[in-house]
């Protein structure tokens, strides 16, 4: 008896995941599994995520499968889930990617613990000037740093990678808005997990 030829699984990422996401696939030699990943501006254009994966889903989603949406909610306010829905999709659980990283009920016990808290990954400390300090106009006019970070109270760093030079930069993009600094080491957590699960287990016809 022949075995059945395996499925042909999409994973569609978001760009701010992307680093990650491919780590995971490569690691697990998933070659049953391709990665596209969207724009990592989307991130911080939430209002946009949806159709961007809407159009990007329907320009393939004939062509797998299953599909994969590595995103959470993150800050669509259901949009997107109504995206996943009519494409017979599934997504990261949970509302936004830190707490893909550290765990659902992990992070909302971090929130709670602090709510003025600005997260920080390694994919933001990376982009930190890119996606917040040249955008925010920080880097010309700093006085600004207590408009936008006055309300909160410290900056947490949920790492997924254990890198003194990273650590270092976190540090500074702390310094940068004058918040407070600490860190958790969350590596891939609930992510890679749910690739893995995703990845892993065949659909019962």
């Amino acid at each position: 008896m022949m075995a059945a030829a395996p499925e042909r699984l999409l994973v569609l990422a978001c760009g701010a995941l992307a680093r990650e996401v491919l780590a995971v696939a490569r690691a697990n030699r998933w070659e049953h599994v391709d990665v596209h990943c969207l724009p990592a501006k989307l991130h911080v254009t939430p209002d946009r995520i949806p159709a961007a994966v809407d159009e990007a889903l329907a320009q393939r989603i004939g062509r797998y499968d299953r599909a994969f949406i590595a995103y959470a909610d993150c800050g669509t306010a259901g949009a997107l889930d109504r995206v996943i829905e009519r494409h017979g999709a599934e997504r990261l659980p949970g509302a936004h990617c830190y707490a893909a990283y550290a765990g659902l009920h992990e992070w909302e016990a971090m929130h709670d613990e602090e709510p003025g808290t600005y997260y920080l990954t390694d994919f933001l400390v990376r982009h930190f000037h890119s996606l917040v300090v040249r955008p925010l106009g920080l880097d010309r006019h700093p006085e600004l740093r207590e408009d936008y970070f006055g309300n909160y109270r410290r900056v947490l760093y949920l790492s997924q990678a254990a890198d003194p030079a990273m650590m270092d930069a976190a540090r500074a993009c702390a310094d940068r808005i004058g918040l407070p600094f600490a860190h958790r080491a969350t590596g891939y957590g609930l992510l890679g997990r749910s690739l893995a699960a995703f990845a892993e287990t065949r659909r019962v016809a």
